[in-house]
């Protein structure tokens, strides 16, 4: 009988591979012949899955965003209870720094990702024209929700503008996550930068 091929499964194997050249090599060494040769696979099929490289890193992202929610979902459940807002808030925040050799390879495809949107729009119109919504914009929703949801049990004061407030902290992880790249903070400083901001929009 012939082998049945997962189309999802082949699908990531050729992200993942995305991942891996932009991680080392930058995004723009990511050309469907380099992406085929690392994935294992022709170059027919790459353009079978994805028909265009735009689409290709566009859908290459969206399926980073999909693994950080997949680490942050194993996050939560080591706690071994229930969540309450500033965990979620607190996980979310630091799965997006580079803090063990995971996390440091979707950081360093992040940058390249926006260092490649700076010269090529396009790319950037791709990515927001995909399924899923954009690493930073699906974090601030996160981020969004769970301040509300603190502020109704008066751990959060009810004067924060929680879409701000979430704005804030999305930045300052993204900022905090460009740092620890470049060598300029280590990744136990940017957690306790971190923490020292939810423990200000916290209440005691």
């Amino acid at each position: 009988m012939p082998k049945r091929v997962d189309h999802e499964v082949r699908r990531r194997q050729i992200a993942e591979a995305v991942w891996r050249i932009a991680a080392t090599r930058g995004l723009q060494a990511a050309t469907l012949r380099e992406v085929a040769t690392e994935a294992g696979v022709s170059v027919r099929l790459v353009q079978y899955y994805f028909a265009t490289k735009d689409r290709l890193l566009a859908d290459a992202l969206h399926y980073l965003t999909r693994a950080m929610a997949d680490r942050m979902r194993t996050r939560l459940r080591e706690l071994g209870r229930p969540p309450g807002p500033r965990d979620i808030m607190r996980i979310c925040l630091i799965e997006a720094l580079p803090t063990d050799d995971e996390s440091l390879m979707m950081a360093r495809v992040h940058g390249a990702y926006y260092s490649a949107a700076l010269a090529d729009p396009s790319l950037a119109s791709a990515a927001a024209a995909g399924p899923d919504p954009l690493p930073q914009d699906s974090m601030e929703k996160v981020l969004t929700t769970q301040i509300r949801s603190a502020q109704q049990t008066g751990h959060i004061p009810p004067t924060a503008d929680p879409t701000q407030e979430a704005r804030t902290l999305g930045a300052l992880a993204a900022g905090l996550s460009s740092m620890v790249l470049v060598g300029a903070r280590t990744p136990e400083e940017a957690v306790d930068v971190i923490t020292y901001r939810l423990n200000a929009l916290f209440t005691p």
